[in-house]
């Protein structure tokens, strides 16, 4: 027995749909298959592959607190911003 490895998606009926035709020489015949799959949504998915990816809400506290930082005169010094911050 061989086994290939291919990626693909199930539609809203069940049906298992391969992102490529598989390159073999074997048409047609009965095969095995082995479904893994998330059991997190896709959201979830895509939010665990980026971890910089910050969510928009907590963005926009971050630009309100800046901007009444800003108003009040808070401000970092140019010189000490990239204190802390691992440049490459």
């Amino acid at each position: 027995m061989k086994a290939i490895e291919v990626t693909g998606s199930i539609d809203a009926q069940g049906n298992l749909i391969l992102d490529q035709p598989l390159d073999t020489d074997i048409h047609p015949t009965r095969v095995r298959v082995i479904v893994l799959f998330n059991e997190k949504s896709q959201e979830e998915q895509e939010l665990e592959d980026d971890p910089d990816d910050t969510p928009v809400p907590k963005i926009k506290a971050s630009l309100k607190r800046a901007w009444e930082q800003a108003k009040a005169g808070q401000r970092i010094p140019l010189s000490e911003m990239w204190d802390g911050i691992d440049v490459e």
